[in-house]
């Protein structure tokens, strides 16, 4: 890295630091613990094969949790670009000086309002309709949270990196269960079992076209909810009403998107490994769906599949705009099992 890289991946690497310490502790422990050890494991620069050892995470820990409890409770700091400074939310500004140079940069708003920031090696740039997609390759400033995929206005970032490293850990906590289910089936697709790393590498190159559609299935969604929406989920200030705001635009988007492409590709490792991410909120707001996979899994016929994604377009495009029309007249909060497609 250049001397300017370097100073400005300290500044975004402080920032990391700063909202992981204000918001890290705010996830459940099972989830901050798994999610700490792959930041280590990031960190330390330990192979994606490799099982970290339990003292060294947890005096990695410590140190980080006492690195974050000595920050001040200041603002973001502007990163240091050419001859002067860049409000570090400001990703356009930042990615006008970086991309010719072959980096790339984000800052995102995470569920429940953390700031999420990272600076990598760019590793593509390309035009899918409206929306510019930004392939980000190894990464030289990260926060706790690394989501394989996201997306700010019209610009796409998919985190090579940080999906790999996901797979590696979905995989693993597969390993210590062995559940029945899609990720085994995935798995399986992959030839997992007798090749964990070739399986795992192709699985990466293979389904972040999966991951790239779900974001495009976002944009396609947020143009069709229009700017009533996003005044809507910026204004919701309750955890329980963002989670189920998030579920909805989720299952739209998936089904205007994601999942048409896949039925119609007839991939069944794409949909295996979509629905090893279906469940939580979203899979309890669209039972049908679920059921819908498990009849493909079983007889190989996508039709219930394909139909279950028809009535899913047209039900959380009704849900959403009606959540949108409760809250401008003051109605009570939803019941998530009043909204369920079954």
């Amino acid at each position: 890295m250049s001397a300017a890289i370097e100073s400005l991946a300290k500044v975004v690497q402080a920032n990391c630091d700063r909202s992981d310490a204000r918001h890290a502790q705010e996830m459940t422990l099972c989830n901050y613990l798994l999610a700490m050890r792959e930041y280590c494991r990031w960190e330390c620069g330990l192979p994606l094969a490799s099982e970290p050892d339990r003292a060294l995470v947890r005096d990695w820990i410590a140190r980080r949790e006492a690195h974050w409890q000595g920050l001040d409770a200041g603002a973001y700091e502007r990163l240091p670009l050419g001859r002067g400074s860049i409000e570090p939310f400001d990703v356009a500004a930042v990615n006008a000086t970086l991309l010719p140079l072959g980096w790339a940069y984000g800052a995102l708003k995470e569920p429940f309002g953390k700031p999420q920031f990272f600076l990598g090696r760019l590793a593509g740039q390309s035009r899918r309709g409206s929306a510019c997609v930004l392939e980000i390759g190894r990464e030289v400033a990260r926060d706790i949270l690394a989501a394989p995929a996201a997306m700010a206005g019209d610009t796409i970032f998919l985190r090579q990196d940080a999906f790999e490293r996901w797979l590696w850990s979905s995989a693993e906590a597969w390993g210590r269960g062995h559940e029945a289910g899609a990720m085994r089936a995935t798995l399986q697709a992959y030839g997992y079992e007798s090749d964990r790393a070739g399986a795992l590498a192709c699985m990466a190159r293979e389904q972040r076209e999966t991951l790239l559609l779900h974001e495009l299935g976002e944009h396609e969604a947020g143009l069709a909810l229009g700017a009533r929406w996003e005044a809507y989920f910026g204004s919701l200030e309750d955890r329980r009403g963002e989670s189920l705001a998030r579920a909805v635009r989720d299952l739209l988007a998936d089904c205007l998107v994601t999942l048409p492409a896949i039925v119609r590709s007839r991939s069944m490792p794409s949909a295996h490994f979509w629905f090893a991410t279906f469940g939580g909120l979203r899979r309890e707001l669209f039972p049908r769906l679920q059921s819908a996979y498990e009849a493909l899994r079983d007889t190989a016929d996508w039709s219930p599949l394909e139909a279950a994604v028809g009535a899913g377009r047209e039900h959380w495009n009704r849900v959403a705009l009606g959540l949108v029309r409760d809250t401008d007249s003051g109605t009570a909060p939803v019941d998530p099992a009043r909204l369920a497609l079954a």
